[in-house]
């Protein structure tokens, strides 16, 4: 009926968001961000042998090292931005500049406040220079912002909208059970993607004209001065840290 068809459409949203969030967690911020940590170690040869926020020992590649920040850095930022943008993406601007605005939003909202320009982490007072750090890491929100947007609106158009067909079935349990594996953090954002698709789902049934109001200039007008006031009163903030981050 109606319910399991608004279903299948958010469960191909929350799989846009999963998948989204796996590719670019590993091939963008994963890689990269491995990338700068290797770069900023080459940079600081007098923190060889010193050992980081994460427990880690500056100069020194292991396996253990690098799935850790995969698991527990790279992929939970990168799920929760894919969500980010899943969320406010139809209140930034078309085209091109939709993934650049998005990396910017990024970086003034979240990276000083989460990761990974965090003012806190004693790992600048090692690593550095800090204006390399601050460059580098700044670069990297920004390309994960616009490979979020691109990828998304990629694979949104390749997707085949769930329904009882063993493939298709399959490669939406193939992702979920990915996300699963990927720790805590990943199953949380899986049960919170279903869970919203069930509610909105149900909502729709019980609103009638909610998508049509969801989808008015009213609304779109709203969202867009949301943000705008959002990323505003967040700049002072992130103008801080970066200030506390340099010497």
């Amino acid at each position: 009926g109606v319910v399991a068809s608004l279903f299948g459409c958010y469960l191909c949203w929350a799989e846009l968001v999963v998948t989204t969030g796996l590719v670019t967690g590993v091939l963008r911020a994963g890689a990269g961000g491995r990338l700068i940590m290797r770069l900023l170690a080459a940079t600081s040869p007098d923190a060889r042998g010193l050992v980081t926020e994460a427990g880690e020992t500056v100069g020194q590649i292991s396996v253990s090292g690098t799935l850790g920040f995969l698991i527990f850095a790279a992929l939970p930022l990168a799920l929760s931005a894919s969500l980010a943008f899943a969320a406010v993406h139809r209140w930034l601007p078309d085209g091109r500049l939709t993934g650049a605005f998005f990396g910017l939003l990024l970086l003034i909202a979240a990276s000083t406040r989460l990761e990974p320009l965090r003012a806190t982490n004693p790992d600048f007072v090692l690593l550095g220079p800090a204006w390399a750090a601050l460059l580098t890491f700044g670069l990297l929100v920004l390309a994960e912002g616009m490979a979020i947007a691109a990828f998304m609106g990629w694979y949104s158009r390749r997707l085949p909208l769930a329904r009882r067909n063993r493939k298709v079935l399959a490669r939406y349990a193939l992702t979920g059970a990915t996300l699963a594996l990927t720790g805590p953090i990943g199953a949380l954002v899986l049960a919170l993607a279903l869970a919203g698709a069930g509610v909105i789902a149900l909502a729709g049934q019980i609103v009638p004209n909610l998508a049509r109001w969801w989808l008015s200039n009213r609304v779109t007008t709203a969202g867009r001065v949301v943000l705008a006031g959002g990323a505003l009163l967040a700049l002072p903030g992130f103008v801080t840290a970066i200030g506390d981050i340099l010497p």
